[in-house]
């Protein structure tokens, strides 16, 4: 990897020199547009949208346009007059508990790889945000502007996670949130009893692109066959769906049966099968039975 930042950490009097490296990576598979006739790359020419003509990059500028539909245009004079963040170090503002940390804000990582004369104090640091259950509110400037940002720890490894400004992140306006539901026990009650069946340790490795590895078997198939349609597969039999469901928790106690039935559990409230009854004593059967009818026998005329 690349390290994309190099600084310190600051916490009190102690200065942890670091590398951040980019903690993720995409794999989308990305498309070039071209000419169908010929596979020639399409490219476009940056035109006026006034005069029609071609506009060279060097005579181009920044503009903003104001609610009010005013355009305000900026050079690079009056953006060379702006602050601008260029310091190396990471400042530790505060020591914040974790679960007080909104994901919402959370925006991108990166691995804090220590200076090797600086592996003491980066694994003191490291073991303290551990031990106490914290993150770091720390302030950084990344390719030069400032940013908020946390120091959280994965596995071994301190990780720098930017963060989002709290005027970035919107509200839900959605009316029918103050609508009063009115909510059963039963149907609580099993909507908890689904959750539980469906209970799980996460393990992320178990969950991949399927979509992007469809992508990219179409495109091997390209390459060696030239036959993008890929073989027909026959449908599932439809099953058979019964009655419809009529309410909430009639769904809520379906799901939880076929959930425990492919954990192998046992249904919720499934009661035990009945005892086989117990063979009557032999004189009370045979006190029971009635006698069998006599055999009339013809007389010879």
């Amino acid at each position: 990897m690349r390290a994309m930042w190099s600084g310190a950490v600051s916490f009190g009097l102690v200065s942890v020199p670091v590398k951040a490296y980019a903690a993720t990576t995409n794999h989308d598979i990305r498309f070039h547009q071209v000419h169908a006739a010929d596979g020639g790359r399409i490219k476009y020419k940056r035109t006026c949208s006034l005069d029609g003509q071609e506009v060279e990059y060097a005579d181009i500028v920044k503009g903003y346009e104001t609610e009010d539909g005013e355009l305000i245009t900026l050079s690079e004079e009056d953006l060379d007059s702006l602050p601008v963040a260029t310091g190396h170090e990471i400042d530790v503002v505060e020591f914040v508990p974790a679960d007080q940390i909104d994901p919402l804000l959370f925006d991108k990582s990166y691995y804090l790889e220590p200076d090797p004369k600086a592996a003491k104090p980066y694994a003191l640091l490291r073991e303290a945000l551990v031990q106490t259950d914290r993150m770091a509110v720390v302030k950084v400037a990344l390719r030069q502007r400032e940013t908020m940002a946390l120091l959280r720890v994965r596995d071994k490894a301190i990780v720098l996670q930017t963060m989002l400004w709290p005027d970035e992140v919107r509200e839900p306006d959605f009316d029918i949130l103050d609508a009063g539901v009115d909510l059963r026990p039963q149907e609580q009650k099993m909507a908890a009893s689904l959750v539980e069946s469906l209970g799980a340790d996460f393990d992320a490795s178990q969950f991949h692109d399927e979509y992007r590895e469809a992508v990219a078997a179409l495109i091997e198939r390209k390459k060696t066959t030239g036959d993008a349609r890929p073989a027909p597969v026959a449908a599932a039999p439809a099953e058979d769906a019964g009655e419809s469901m009529t309410d909430l928790l009639t769904a809520l106690q379906r799901s939880v049966d076929a959930a425990r039935a492919a954990s192998g559990k046992p249904a919720v409230d499934e009661e035990p099968a009945p005892k086989p009854a117990r063979r009557a004593s032999s004189k009370k059967k045979a006190d029971d039975e009635k006698p069998a009818a006599r055999k009339r026998t013809r007389k010879p005329a």
